[in-house]
């Protein structure tokens, strides 16, 4: 029941029409990573589920604390609000380290929060602006990006996270080879929030605009 329930919020995240089936690629720490091929791209996308026993409120805070995503969130060497539309949208910058000699990435997002009324399902959308700041010296700018995050809150106050990512980075890094090792970042991001998010600022966060589900 709980895999049916995360494939079919899942087709919600992004509008594409994707006839591929996803296949698991990793299932360690009670987190599994599937990837897919793409329509249009030669890029795989990505898909992450764990389960936390906490509230939305706690996973929203954490996500919503970028100034400490260079600390959990892999690979990612700089996270800055560039502007704050309202509390429950923003426009984000952010630069990914890339392994020597590659440049580093960076690109820039509208990230929207969302609730269902009725299901209490929480998504978290970043769409890519990539035009919206100059080019960075020494960063590749990723024009194609689309990520989303899904919380499904279940009746035993578990929390069912999803992280659904498709993103081409650009530059002359081959598609093999991204694809090749593109289950690390999905899996080590997943990994971390599940570390973070037992601190105290994140189990007493009571977001404004989120509403539990009551059993």
């Amino acid at each position: 029941m709980r895999l049916l329930l995360c494939f079919f919020i899942s087709i919600t995240c992004f509008s594409q029409d994707n006839k591929f089936d996803w296949i698991l690629k990793k299932n360690e720490s009670g987190i599994a990573v599937y990837s897919r091929k793409t329509v249009n791209s030669n890029f795989r996308e990505l898909k992450s589920i764990a389960y936390v026993k906490t509230s939305l409120s706690s996973i929203v805070a954490l996500l919503d604390d970028w100034d400490t995503y260079t600390q959990w969130v892999y690979k990612c060497g700089k996270s800055t609000t560039l502007k704050r539309i309202s509390s429950a949208e923003l426009i984000h910058y952010q630069t990914v380290v890339a392994p020597w000699p590659a440049e580093n990435r960076d690109f820039v997002v509208n990230v929207k929060f969302a609730q269902d009324e009725k299901t209490k399902v929480v998504t978290i959308k970043s769409t890519c602006m990539a035009s919206y700041i100059p080019p960075v010296d020494h960063h590749v700018r990723i024009t194609e990006f689309n990520a989303c995050w899904t919380l499904i809150p279940l009746k035993d106050g578990t929390i069912q996270v999803n992280y659904q990512l498709l993103v081409n980075p650009g530059g002359y890094v081959p598609a093999w080879l991204v694809n090749m090792a593109a289950v690390d970042g999905p899996f080590e991001t997943m990994l971390h929030l599940k570390e973070w998010i037992v601190k105290e600022k994140y189990q007493k966060a009571k977001i404004s605009f989120i509403k539990e589900l009551v059993n």
